[in-house]
């Protein structure tokens, strides 16, 4: 693999540091903590962070937050789609249903998916052909935590997490009803999608309900399936279909001490799976969750906040007989307190403990070997993250350590201890300007399926075989930021480098079994056996934004790139490309319009059993929207066009790159209530 390209480290620095030689920007109070919604500035929280801090205050984990506007006009079908084009984020675009986020170059385990605050509890992160169980589009935000401050919701946050908050356990007393109701047809697949929230209060009782209805048929795609195969037909994607219901509701007791509040969720989710094969996968999850928060609760604490959730996770995976073939399991109860204590000798912090009880399968629904047996893990840690000034330097340091047990049925049963440790440091050198750096030391136990597998996955068309004698893998990692933070005119520009020592992935063999597991030439399932070996992912980011959430013209400039290998030489798969990408937009009065264009560079880097160098691509997005005020309530007529320019677009990230490219031209139209 070659080093990082020179031209795109080149373009980055020059992006990030050309507006220090620029004409100086008005002197405006910071407003990085706040977004746009139907035209109003709004606070921007990052509650996922253990202090609460706005967006524009991280040290220890650069964070994205979408909220408001931003969010709506980006919300897909899933998560991976919703958040594919934000800095450092691609998406691993297995079908419409499926789409998960990578982040800096890593997946799967190594990516915490959250929902308020709390593990989601599913198998997404086992193989690209999971959903995610959470909905964005009843979402309130969506935050990305990339670096240390992830580590303290678990090992399996090495590359960060994403946290999908949708305010189902309300915190507060709305003084009257209110609620937001959207509506939106899709061109590309006949989509027809409805979503809404309620929120009110009777008493000090206050109560939420939400609730989403989407379906989908298979998308059109610009030009053939196979890729460089014109004779492989176009038209509609098979199997690219989705129907998707969710309803939840919640209700708190909401006094002067705090609150403590209860909510219940079912998500039903049935999609297809564009592979070679043709399959589906039918997905039920029940989650109930316990939240409550009480405000100065001993002497020296600012506030005490208990959690726990239980999760029952069931999916299926059909065959073109719609007969269910492996049928995956999960039963999950989360539990997690948290106490954040008044600034002592300088220190402001947060500590707690978490615990976790799952047990999980993988089993055979047709008479084969099982994939994953029967296995129930458990998991306990204990985290703290400091926050201090040493002179004008902020400093942030966090510690965690975990226990995870891991017992299989019919198989060795494992124990891991693991420790993970950061600190960062951000200096203001001037004003309206930072530099800073984090060094971050992080353990993470295999997962199940990379121990215990051992069985066909019919979605991915693989026979996975796991190894119970694994060891832990190790991550040290260290990122350089400078930035602006002041002013119309921002930027940013991050450089970051991970050393993994037993970096745990999936080869490839060439060989090829039957669903028994026996040589099968010609018409099998490809062997994959989970591996261990050092590896590094290192990558640069940077970013340049104007006037982004006042009223007139605003802009954004970005472009980031990694490079993911081991240290024996071979590239790491499906890792993503090159990007360079700006938009512009223009909001006034009631009237609000954008226009993106994101390049992203072919990318031949491949592992030893990837054969297909992906093609570069450019994609251009557009938005316009009019809210027009009807008595109490704000109505929003939105129109939103993906790309536009209708090209045949594949992703690195996917597994499926060489037979299912993206959706061509979609015009979305729509409509949302907002009271």
């Amino acid at each position: 693999m070659k080093k990082i390209q020179p031209t795109l480290l080149a373009s980055a620095i020059l992006l990030a540091y050309a507006p220090a030689f620029a004409a100086p920007a008005p002197d405006l109070p910071p407003d990085a903590d706040q977004t746009v919604n139907n035209g109003k500035i709004q606070q921007v929280v990052v509650t996922a962070n253990p202090l609460r801090s706005s967006e524009g205050d991280q040290i220890l984990a650069p964070a994205k937050v979408l909220a408001g506007d931003e969010l709506r006009d980006k919300v897909g079908s899933s998560l991976g789609e919703t958040l594919q084009n934000e800095l450092g984020v691609s998406a691993s675009a297995f079908g419409a249903g499926a789409s998960r986020p990578i982040i800096r170059g890593m997946e799967g385990s190594r990516v915490k998916m959250l929902e308020n605050g709390m593990a989601t509890s599913d198998v997404s992160g086992l193989s690209n052909d999971h959903a995610v169980a959470s909905e964005g589009a009843v979402a309130r935000q969506i935050e990305i935590l990339r670096g240390p401050a992830a580590l303290l919701y678990g090992s399996g946050a090495i590359g960060g997490l994403v946290n999908v908050v949708n305010e189902r356990i309300p915190t507060a007393l709305e003084d009257k009803p209110t609620g937001q109701v959207e509506t939106r047809y899709s061109t590309v697949d006949n989509g027809r999608n409805v979503s809404g929230s309620l929120d009110g209060a009777a008493g000090h009782v206050a109560m939420h309900i939400d609730g989403n209805w989407r379906d989908t048929n298979d998308y059109k795609i610009p030009g053939s399936r196979l890729l460089n195969d014109p004779s492989s037909g176009g038209g509609r994607l098979p199997d690219s279909d989705t129907s998707e219901r969710s309803i939840g509701a919640g209700a708190s007791y909401v006094r002067d001490w705090g609150y403590v509040g209860v909510s219940a969720n079912h998500l039903s989710n049935n999609y297809g799976i564009p592979s070679e094969e043709g399959s589906r996968i039918d997905q039920r999850q029940n989650r109930y969750d316990l939240d409550s928060l009480v405000h100065a609760p001993l002497n020296g604490f600012e506030t005490a906040r208990f959690k726990a959730g239980f999760t029952d996770y069931r999916h299926a995976e059909l065959g073109e007989d719609l007969q269910p073939e492996v049928i995956f399991s999960n039963r999950s109860f989360e539990s997690r307190l948290e106490l954040t204590h008044k600034p002592l000798s300088g220190f402001h912090g947060t500590f707690g403990v978490q615990t976790e009880n799952t047990h999980f399968s993988a089993l055979s629904a047709a008479g084969g070997p099982d994939t994953v047996p029967v296995t129930h893990s458990t998991s306990g840690a204990a985290f703290l993250v400091e926050e201090t000034h040493v002179g004008p330097v902020a400093v942030n340091a966090g510690l965690r350590y975990e226990n995870v047990r891991r017992e299989p049925v019919g198989n060795v049963e494992r124990s891991f201890n693991l420790g993970s440790g950061s600190v960062g440091a951000l200096w203001p050198f001037l004003r309206g300007y930072s530099a800073g750096a984090t060094l971050s030391y992080a353990q993470r136990a295999p997962s199940t399926d990379e121990l215990y597998s051992g069985g066909p996955h019919d979605a991915t068309l693989t026979f996975d075989t796991g190894d119970a004698n694994l060891k832990k893998e190790i991550s040290r990692n260290i990122e350089l930021s400078v930035q602006k933070t002041s002013g119309l005119l921002r930027w940013k520009a991050n450089l970051f480098r991970n050393n993994v020592s037993d970096f745990i992935y999936g080869h490839i063999t060439g060989v090829e079994l039957d669903e028994d597991g026996n040589p099968a030439a010609g018409n099998g399932f490809r062997q994959r056996l989970f591996q261990q070996a050092p590896a590094h992912i290192q990558g640069v980011e940077a970013e340049l934004t104007w006037n982004q959430t006042g009223m007139g013209w605003n802009g954004r400039l970005f472009a980031d790139g990694s490079r993911g290998k081991l240290d024996i030489g071979e590239n790491l798969p499906l890792q993503p490309a090159d990007r360079v990408g700006a938009s512009l937009g223009y909001r006034q009065a009631d009237w609000r319009a954008g226009l993106s264009w994101t390049h992203a560079r072919g990318q031949d880097r491949l592992a030893a059993f990837e054969s297909t160098p992906t093609p570069g691509y450019n994609l251009v997005d557009a938005n316009l929207s009019y809210t027009q005020k009807l008595e109490k309530m704000d109505l929003t007529w939105f129109l939103l066009a993906k790309n536009l320019l209708n090209k045949d677009i594949r992703l690195s990230t996917s597994l499926l790159k060489d037979i299912s490219p993206l959706p061509g031209r979609n015009l979305a139209f729509g409509v949302r209530a907002h009271f």
